[in-house]
């Protein structure tokens, strides 16, 4: 008989995590508990946040493209695996869901989410396990879930890393560090400063 300390977590186990106000995800069975954030994440979070706020709204007009539901932080389900995602940004077309997500978690599959890996300040075992979530389990779901587009933030490397949904597995579209100006899909309307992703002044 199996130990009923490795039995898998569940959504209930998952709903009591938050309502004792832990900042917890579910990620293959298991309940992940966040890690406080960094100054450099925060900011690298922030700023993406920041950057695509032209999108964040509906369409046309002199504010910029519009057309997505942006937001920081939200749970998101992922029901083929009975997952659930607290994403760093997440987005939304309104094109394909006119009203604003408001069940929690999220039970609408996202058009873009977005990562920001965890940094040096998290050392060991820990930070390994984090980098681990983001680059290879999170993935895997996202694509199982037909998510089209994956962005991963490393503070210390100061890269962005632009993933697209195909078939076989996500595909590497574009890396980026400091000094450059980029078109990155699906927000390639418009330049993104990667120095000012990673909290450089230009």
């Amino acid at each position: 008989m199996a130990n009923a300390a490795h039995r898998r977590a569940t959504r209930d186990d998952f709903a009591r995590a938050i309502a004792e106000g832990r900042a917890v995800e579910l990620i293959a069975g298991e309940l992940i508990e966040r890690a406080a954030p960094t100054f450099d994440h925060g900011q690298a979070q922030s700023k993406v946040n920041g950057q695509l706020d032209a999108f964040n709204r509906s369409g046309g007009g002199p504010r910029g493209p519009g057309g997505w539901w942006l937001a920081t932080e939200v749970e998101v389900l992922y029901p083929k695996f009975e997952e659930v995602f607290r994403h760093d940004v997440v987005g939304f077309r309104r094109d394909r869901q006119p009203a604003r997500p408001s069940s929690f978690p999220v039970e609408e599959r996202p058009d873009w989410a977005c990562e920001v890996l965890s940094t040096s300040t998290r050392r060991g075992a820990a930070r390994r396990a984090g980098r681990v979530y983001d680059l290879v389990k999170k993935q895997r779901t996202l694509h199982a879930h037909g998510v089209p587009h994956y962005w991963l933030l490393d503070p210390d490397a100061e890269v962005l890393t632009v993933l697209r949904w195909s078939e076989p597995g996500y595909v590497q579209i574009l890396t980026a560090t400091v000094g450059e100006r980029v078109r990155a899909e699906p927000f390639d309307a418009i330049e993104l400063s990667v120095s000012e992703l990673f909290g450089h002044d230009e």
